[in-house]
């Protein structure tokens, strides 16, 4: 080895680059065009989830270039691969849910073994979905190499015609795919034309990017920068906007810099910044489903962090970005006033984030908000004293009808809207209350429950958002609430319960509901239970028939429901850091 060429025994890539027993696999390399200095330099995978699915993925293909030129004036070599993914919007409300929650852990594994097969030193990863988002951040920690995350950006808002002929609700205002969603209840109610239904579809998703609001790929987006993973501002910016490329370039640079300070994500990903990434979705009232993608990057450090930790974060911290669904904003008004930056530095104002976490410049959080100039706006974010309210947008429950916990986002509602008590309506799967709600039938004051849709059960533990938005739509959204062992999109609004465990498919207590059976929320005491007693329960219990049989007995989704755990710690299909014997980056 010469003096001027890298010192790569320590990185991974030496294992395909080095010595003449490698001579067959640089022949390789050089029959893609890469010099001999190229090769001697550390690899580092730009890893994206491009594809043709959907506006979230289309451009990262384009970002995923920026990246690659900032790693090369940075003295890297980049190789670019792709992995999959499942849009919750193409695949919400039918039997394509169902590979959504799994494809999180098929792009976490598939990232993995890229990386590990071709013997990549450090990763960038580009996500623009909801469960890419959490899928590529988890491949960061289970590899430990220096990582840098970044996401494709937002959609901008859409806006229906001057001229169209639809209801003043959704004139002169930023649509969003919710609103569509809940446009087909209209319809459904007779207060939507089917002609007014097609001039919003077309209107709504205007441009590339991830959906417009404090949705679950915005949300994760959030906590990309306050976990330290992506560089501050980077996830504001919407997708069709050039100044994506700065970000990419600088991203690739990042890697590098961390790559030479041999910083890698478990020294970013730590218990405190863990803890400040449920602080920022609490204050901007995000998705629930972060309740879940927090405890499953968390299982990739080896680090306890589960559901109910996250929601004493969330019991805690106060809620000023006044975002839709709850709110009125998108996220292209998030980034405008400043950013994730800008609500972070309210928090650390406040003692609510710890600034000596890392983040991927390898300066502390507290160092890098310092160079952040903005202010809350006092429209969108607001200051920590004058918080829309005093306690999160994001709320855990638990109580005899969930052991294992449950969460709910309460976002925009008013105190006494946070408590419901009512009869359950009980349905064995997503379908069936769909049928029920588009067909009225349903009662106003009863408590839907939607069981058989968790993890396991579903299989996948598919999203609600047809039903919910049907009820938003029909204006039931207050009048009723629901409960499921599923989930819900971050555009779910209403009183809505997701995660509910143990889930029905395991014998949880939502399993043995029965209709007519009094159930009470309580999102301001945490409470969800059912008045029945403990003998009463342990009854239905030995009764129980088993696990309603599935029609997926073969294939991915039977694999994931083997694999499976509970939802309380992210929904996780292999044993995590706890359990390792190497790390890969030291192999």
């Amino acid at each position: 080895m010469t003096a001027n060429r890298p010192d790569k025994s320590r990185l991974p890539s030496r294992h395909v680059t080095e010595g003449p027993e490698r001579a067959p696999h640089r022949s390789y390399f050089y029959a893609m065009d890469l010099t001999q200095e190229q090769i001697d330099q550390p690899f580092v995978g730009v890893a994206t989830c491009w594809n043709e699915a959907a506006p979230c993925n289309i451009a990262l293909n384009w970002q995923a270039q920026s990246v690659k030129h900032g790693v090369l004036a940075a003295n890297g070599t980049p190789r670019e691969f792709t992995t999959i993914t499942v849009t919750d919007g193409i695949a919400m409300g039918h039997e394509g849910m169902r590979s959504s929650l799994a494809s999180r852990d098929a792009i976490t594994d598939t990232v993995e073994l890229t990386m590990r097969g071709h013997c990549y030193d450090a990763l960038v990863g580009l996500a623009g979905c909801d469960k890419s988002l959490p899928g590529m951040m988890m491949a960061m920690v289970r590899l430990n190499v220096p990582s840098v995350f970044i996401y494709g950006g937002t959609i901008l808002p859409g806006k229906a015609p001057a001229d169209a002929e639809v209801p003043a609700e959704f004139a002169n205002r930023d649509l969003t795919v919710q609103d569509m969603f809940e446009a087909v209840g209209k319809y459904q109610s007779g207060e939507l034309s089917e002609a007014a239904l097609a001039v919003l579809e077309r209107v709504a998703c205007p441009s590339a990017g991830a959906c417009g609001g404090q949705f679950t790929a915005n949300t994760m987006a959030c906590v990309s920068e306050a976990i330290g993973l992506a560089l501050l501002n980077s996830s504001g910016m919407p997708a069709p906007y050039e100044g994506r490329k700065e970000f990419g370039d600088a991203s690739g640079r990042a890697v590098m810099n961390l790559l030479d300070k041999n910083i890698r994500a478990r020294d970013v990903v730590t218990r405190k910044a863990l803890e400040n990434a449920a602080r920022v979705v609490a204050c901007t009232g995000g998705s629930t489903n972060a309740g879940l993608h927090l405890p499953a990057i968390a299982h990739e450090a080896g680090i306890d962090f589960d559901l109910f930790d996250v929601c004493d974060i969330f019991k805690d911290t106060p809620y000023f970005v006044d975002m839709k669904p709850g709110g009125q904003y998108v996220a292209k008004d998030l980034y405008e006033v400043g950013g994730v930056p800008v609500v972070m530095k309210e928090l650390l104002k406040e003692g609510l984030l710890h600034g000596d976490a890392l983040t991927a410049t390898g300066e502390t959080m507290e160092e890098a908000l310092d160079k952040i100039q903005g202010q809350p706006d006092g429209r969108v974010i607001h200051t920590v004293q004058n918080p829309l309210t005093k306690t999160g947008g994001v709320v855990g429950l638990k109580g005899n009808l969930a052991v294992e916990g449950a969460i709910v986002k309460v976002a925009g509602m008013d105190e006494e809207q946070q408590v419901f008590s009512g009869p359950a309506r009980v349905f064995e799967c997503e379908e069936d209350a769909f049928a029920a709600v588009k067909a009225r039938g349903y009662e106003e004051g009863e408590v839907i429950v939607i069981r058989n849709e968790g993890p396991k059960g579903g299989p996948g533990m598919r999203e609600m958002l047809a039903t919910t938005a049907a009820l938003s739509g029909q204006g039931m959204g207050k009048k009723v609430a629901l409960i499921t062992d599923g989930r819900f999109s971050g555009a779910t609004r209403g009183f809505c319960v997701g995660h509910v465990g143990p889930e029905a498919a395991v014998g949880g207590p939502i399993g043995l509901l029965e209709n007519g059976d009094m159930i009470t929320i309580n999102a301001l005491t945490g409470e969800l239970s059912v008045d029945l007693t403990d003998e009463e329960l342990e009854t239905r219990r030995s009764n129980w028939k088993g696990p309603r049989e599935t029609i997926y007995a073969s294939g991915a989704l039977w694999k994931y429901a083997q694999l499976v755990g509970e939802a309380r710690y992210g929904a996780v299909t292999h044993p995590g850091g706890k359990a390792e014997k190497h790390v890969y980056a030291d192999l």
